[in-house]
């Protein structure tokens, strides 16, 4: 999936941030190197720091209760999923308020600091 990430976006400027657990094939040397020579960021790999991974954590929960767990998706195009999924994450960031962002969507929270316009 990582050379399937960096084939994607050997075009563009994009760099993600590529979010792992602590399985040991993400700290295998072989790895490390192609996520440095394709300038892509890891989101975790501290041992016993939870921090690390909660934010990502709690998203993919919720992406799985909210879009997941109430669809039968059995007959659903890979078209379709990621249709769904892109649509989700655009209402995701931004229509739905977050109580902890001061009843704000995360654009409108990112915008009300001054980090997105």
């Amino acid at each position: 999936m990582l050379d399937a990430a960096i084939e994607t976006v050997a075009e563009t400027a994009d760099r993600p941030v590529i979010h792992s657990d602590q399985g040991g094939h993400y700290g295998w040397p072989g790895w490390l190197s192609r996520m440095s020579d394709a300038n892509f960021t890891r989101s975790t790999y501290r041992k016993a720091c939870s921090p690390d991974n909660a934010a990502c954590e709690g998203f993919f929960g919720r992406l799985k209760n909210e879009l997941f767990h109430p669809r039968d998706s059995k007959n659903s195009t890979i078209e379709q999923f990621i249709e769904a999924l892109n649509s989700y994450i655009r209402w995701y960031n931004e229509k739905r308020i977050n109580i902890s962002l001061g009843s704000l969507s995360p654009i409108e929270y990112r915008v009300s600091l001054g980090f997105a316009a």
